[in-house]
């Protein structure tokens, strides 16, 4: 990462990514574009047991939607799960425990629901940032496994079972640290020289938007789209960056103000008019 990129990153972040410049841009927000009843509609959330895929199937099943909560661990699933229905109550939330960093695991659980399921809209939110270079049981760097590796093979099985649908829409949460990095497709794997697990995050959430960009060349029935969250104050946050946290702390968004785009784009109709591969920040796209 150069000085310069991440300088830059730096500055618009504080005025742009914080709580502060969420709610600078809410003044430019029109609160009926998410005045929506999706009742009938079905929506898949990776990484739905906290933060901001909590606070997203929170917001979609308050608006009848069916929520389909794909997460690893099972307990804190439930727990989501129950939460989710209290607050909405909508009885509509069903749990699927997908490890998406196992490519077989994420292949086996789209297969399977593509037959006993429809879908309308994938958010594609599950993601983890791993400080040491951990390689998976099938031998690939934790990273790029779950951030790049298992969003694409997710999509890519329920592509077929999106086009079935009306209206589909595919959301990638990515980030704005893609903006420190240039896509390399020489060191997918980050096997060359000293590994940064930051710097593996970024790289992976650059490969997300660029794949958003081919799918979206390749499936015109499908309205796809990235978009980054603003710093949120979410338990990943917390644990994988401790240092910026603690810094950044009294700055930074809620879980729902996180969260306020990828449900703007998975449920109203002004997003679905937007061309489709476009990386947003708030309701403003790159």
């Amino acid at each position: 990462m150069s000085l310069y990129r991440n300088t830059i990153w730096l500055l618009k972040g504080l005025q742009e990514y914080t709580k502060g410049g969420y709610e600078a841009a809410a003044r430019r927000f029109n609160e009926a574009d998410l005045e929506v009843n999706v009742s009938g509609r079905s929506f898949i959330i990776t990484g739905a047991n906290s933060g901001i895929g909590k606070a997203t199937a929170c917001e979609i099943a308050k608006r009848g939607g069916t929520v389909h909560l794909v997460c690893r661990n099972e307990d804190r699933a439930k727990e989501a799960k129950n939460d989710i229905v209290e607050q909405s109550k909508n009885e509509n939330v069903h749990v699927h425990l997908v490890d998406m960093s196992n490519p077989k695991k994420v292949w086996e659980f789209a297969s399977g629901f593509s037959q006993n399921h429809n879908l309308h809209v994938l958010i594609n939110n599950a993601g983890c940032m791993v400080n040491q270079r951990e390689l998976t049981e099938d031998g690939l760097e934790k990273n790029f496994a779950t951030n790049t590796l298992g969003t694409y093979i997710l999509t890519t099985a329920l592509i077929p079972t999106l086009k079935k649908s009306e209206n589909p829409r595919v959301i990638t949460v990515s980030s704005g640290g893609m903006l420190v990095q240039k896509l390399n497709i020489e060191d997918l794997q980050f096997e060359k020289g000293s590994f940064d697990g930051t710097m593996a995050y970024a790289q992976n959430k650059r490969q997300q938007v660029i794949m958003t960009e081919q799918w979206a060349a390749q499936h015109k029935e499908i309205h796809f789209s990235s978009m980054h969250p603003g710093w949120a104050d979410t338990p990943a946050v917390r644990s994988s960056m401790p240092d910026f946290y603690e810094k950044m702390k009294n700055k930074l968004r809620t879980e729902a103000q996180g969260a306020d785009t990828v449900v703007w784009l998975a449920i109203s109709d002004v997003a679905s008019r937007q061309p489709s591969g476009l990386f947003f920040q708030g309701q403003a796209f790159l």
